[in-house]
C-alpha cells in the first residue's frame, strides 16, 4: 500500500530523514511516534506529496509520489495540525466549499459522517463558535469528503479536551474497520494505544523500529516490566 525507500529528506546542510524504508499494509492504522523533531511532519508532508524528498522513494498502491502526483492525492486525506478551516464560515460552508474543490456532488456522505461525528446540529454555526473538539472533528471531515484509501492525520486532536479526544479516536477506529488505512501522529501514549495496531517510531530523522503493537515492548531496552502507555510514553517523549 505504502512503499517507502531509501526515503531522504535535508534541509540545507541538516538531514530530517535519513534512507528511510517500510512498507505499510492496506487496513493497518499506523501510530507515527518520536520526540519531537524525529522527522514526524516532514514524513507525513512527504507521504502526502505536500513536500518532496531529496532521494529515495515513496510509492502509494504502486504509484510513484513524483510521477504520480495527482492520482495518488485522489488516494489520499491529510489533516494538518492546524485547523485548516474558514472560520469566518459555518460548518456547512465549509463542507460545501471543500466538497466542491473536492469535486463531490453529493451531500449524503458527508452529512452521514455529521450525524455519526455528532456535528449535525452544530453545521450552521460558524467554525469561530464551535468547541475545539467539534472543530478538529470538522478538520477530519473536510480531509474524507472524496473518500480516500489513505488518512494521514498530524497530531488531529492538540489542544482538546479528553471526551472529544476519545470520541476521535473512536470514530478513526471505525474508519479503520471500514478499511481504511490510516497514518496517525500524536504525543498521547493512550491514544496511540487504543487506536493504532501498528507503530513507525522516529528518532532523529532515522526509522528506528516499524513493527505490530505486539512487537512495541520489544523494542530497544525499555523496561518489559512497564505498561504498554508507559512504554510508549517513554519512547514518544
Amino acid at each position: 500500500m505504502i512503499a517507502a525507500n531509501q526515503l531522504t529528506k535535508k534541509f540545507g546542510k541538516k538531514e530530517v530523514l535519513k534512507e528511510m524504508n517500510f512498507f505499510i499494509e492496506k487496513g493497518e492504522t499506523v501510530g507515527v511516534v518520536g520526540p519531537n523533531g524525529a522527522g514526524k511532519s516532514t514524513l507525513l508532508r512527504i507521504i502526502a506529496t505536500i513536500m518532496k524528498a531529496n532521494n529515495g522513494t515513496i510509492q502509494i498502491s504502486g504509484l510513484d509520489a513524483k510521477k504520480d502526483m495527482k492520482k495518488i492525492r485522489q488516494k489520499i486525506g491529510y489533516v494538518p495540525q492546524e485547523i485548516a478551516l474558514y472560520h469566518e464560515l459555518t460548518a456547512r460552508e465549509n463542507l460545501r466549499f471543500f466538497a466542491k474543490l473536492a469535486k463531490c456532488r453529493s451531500e449524503q456522505g458527508w452529512m452521514k459522517r455529521c450525524e455519526e461525528w455528532k456535528l449535525a446540529e452544530h453545521l450552521d454555526k460558524k467554525v469561530k463558535h464551535l468547541s475545539g473538539g467539534n472543530q478538529r472533528k470538522l478538520n477530519i471531515l473536510v480531509a474524507l469528503l472524496h473518500d480516500p484509501d489513505i488518512l494521514i492525520l498530524d497530531e488531529p486532536t492538540v489542544g482538546i479536551d479528553i471526551t472529544a479526544k476519545q470520541e476521535i479516536v473512536n470514530d478513526l477506529r471505525q474508519l479503520g474497520n471500514e478499511g481504511k488505512t490510516i497514518l496517525y501522529s500524536s504525543h498521547d501514549a493512550q491514544e496511540l494505544e487504543s487506536l493504532c495496531t501498528s507503530f513507525l517510531i522516529l528518532k532523529d530523522g532515522e526509522l528506528l523500529f516499524y513493527g505490530s503493537k505486539q512487537k512495541v515492548r520489544q523494542f530497544g531496552s525499555i523496561s518489559q516490566s512497564k505498561n504498554f502507555a508507559e512504554t510508549l510514553g517513554a519512547i514518544v517523549n
